[in-house]
């Protein structure tokens, strides 16, 4: 593994989002001094939080997999995240709604999850999810000591005898194929497929490698920091202030200082950081800005769809909404074609519903209610401009407003007291490219080695992290992706990889 050459005494994190606290807590574990820069007054990142009329809204992600790589980010510094963080594990891990009106909810245990199978859809399907089952655990531990918590350096380190055990499992066939080998029913299909929307590629069309995505969430648990989900890099920001990082917060980076092939300072709008190294957690235009150079690739990029994001703060409840609940539409394979394809919004949407007060009241007012709506939506590159956003931003409020009074949430519009709206044009006020906030599509030209390297030539003592990068999109890989960057600073530390919570791998 290449890793960063001379002095490397003191490095400087750009960023003190999920990527940034990890690869901090790693470099601290292996006897650096770091300095973290965040732009914003608190940690996060993309995980941040609203605090609005009494209610905590968490702004970025809401579903939480694989702690483990939260348990190793704090056991690098000697800490254990029990002492800085109550997780609460979700039963069910989601609740899937149809547009038949059936209902299926999806727990992370086996035995239950046949159970609730056959009651839903048959002996036959329970059958087929207990071998599909099977089937993930196998995919993931194929997968993620070679192919996602690795640094590659060149294609050629695909040539392990894993990637031959990667294909005798089927994972360079198609998902929804290959999901249907085991399942039939078309519904139970949506519930092990629609995570490929994580990586920006329909089912129909994504590797079956990314079921890996239906392991964290339907094998390995889902879980929820008490506190909401900004807990979490609040935690990893005290664990890393008391093992010695210096955080420095409200401090913008506007250059980098070079002499030759090395960075030798990070200027902010408030100060000069001389530094040996420096981790960029930024978007990759921003980061390849802030270098002078962005790799020549022989196609662009291709992102990933982006997101609407209702926050809603109401005064009364849905009870039939669990902590999230998958709200499908009747249609499939054209909304993805519409997200990814056409840019047309989706005309018949499915929809993440979060109702974060059903595990933590404390999130809103007393007797009051936090929802969080997740609408998919194309990316500027392929649907509405930003400029058509700021017209269409509250026309398609009222449209899912009406959706949702439609389908789980009557009364819905009357209910709000404090509301909250994201669209593309906020996302690329913050930076990301294409106004998402799920970064670049895991394509097969922009996966493993073939997506953007955590190493920039032209400058041998920078790194990259964050989910533009190695190995990719979602909390747990933004996590894997700190500690990769840490490793091409301080060279791997070898850490086990204990089989997850709650399976069997």
């Amino acid at each position: 593994m290449i890793t960063v050459k001379g002095p490397v005494d003191h490095v400087v994190v750009v960023g003190a989002g999920l990527a940034g606290l990890a690869a901090t807590l790693h470099l601290l574990g292996a006897g650096r001094r770091v300095t973290v820069v965040e732009r914003e007054s608190v940690p996060g990142g993309r995980a941040g939080l609203l605090e609005s009329g009494g209610y905590r809204i968490d702004t970025g992600p809401t579903v939480l997999t694989m702690p483990d790589l939260v348990e190793e980010a704090f056991a690098a510094v000697g800490d254990k995240m029990a002492d800085r963080l109550e997780l609460i594990g979700l039963d069910p891990a989601y609740r899937a709604r149809f547009a038949d009106g059936t209902q299926l909810d999806v727990h992370t245990d086996g035995a239950a999850m046949e159970a609730a199978v056959e009651q839903f859809a048959g002996a036959r399907q329970a059958v087929g999810y207990r071998r599909l089952r099977i089937w993930l655990e196998r995919l993931y531990r194929v997968q993620m000591r070679r192919f996602i918590d690795a640094n590659f350096d060149s294609p050629f380190q695909l040539a392990h005898p894993d990637l031959a055990r990667l294909a005798a499992l089927g994972g360079f066939g198609r998902l929804d194929a290959r999901i249907g080998h085991f399942v039939s029913d078309e519904r139970l299909r949506r519930v092990f497929s629609f995570q490929a929307l994580y990586a920006g590629v329909p089912p129909a069309r994504a590797l079956a490698a990314y079921a890996v995505i239906a392991y964290m969430d339907t094998v390995a648990g889902v879980y929820f920091p008490k506190g909401g989900m900004h807990a979490l890099p609040r935690a990893m920001a005290d664990s890393a202030a008391e093992a010695g990082a210096a955080l420095r917060y409200g401090r913008t980076v506007t250059r980098l200082e070079r002499s030759g092939d090395r960075v030798t300072a990070v200027v902010t709008d408030q100060e000069r950081i001389p530094c040996d190294a420096v981790v960029l957690t930024p978007d990759l235009p921003v980061a390849y800005r802030l270098l002078g150079r962005a790799p020549h690739r022989p196609r662009p990029l291709r992102h990933s769809p982006s997101a609407v994001i209702l926050h809603a703060g109401t005064d009364r409840t849905w009870p039939d909404l669990a902590h999230h609940t998958i709200s499908f539409g009747a249609a499939w394979k054209s909304t993805f074609h519409e997200l990814t394809r056409t840019g047309r919004l989706m005309s018949d949407p499915s929809l993440l519903i979060t109702r974060p007060t059903a595990t933590d009241p404390s999130l809103a007012p007393p007797g009051k209610h936090l929802h969080y709506v997740l609408a998919p939506c194309p990316n500027t590159e392929v649907g509405p401009g930003v400029r058509e956003w700021r017209e269409l931003g509250p026309r398609y409020r009222d449209e899912l407003l009406a959706e949702l009074e439609r389908r789980e949430m009557p009364g819905l519009g009357a209910a709000i007291e404090e509301e909250g709206l994201v669209t593309p044009v906020d996302w690329t006020a913050q930076g990301h490219a294409a106004g998402t906030p799920f970064s670049v599509a895991h394509t097969f030209p922009q996966t493993g080695p073939f997506r953007p390297r955590n190493l920039v030539r032209g400058t041998v003592n920078a790194v990259l992290a964050g989910c533009g990068t190695t190995p990719g999109v979602g909390v747990p890989t933004v996590l894997i992706s700190g500690k990769l960057a840490a490793q091409r600073i301080t060279g791997p530390r070898p850490v086990p990889h204990p089989a997850p919570r709650g399976t069997s791998a």
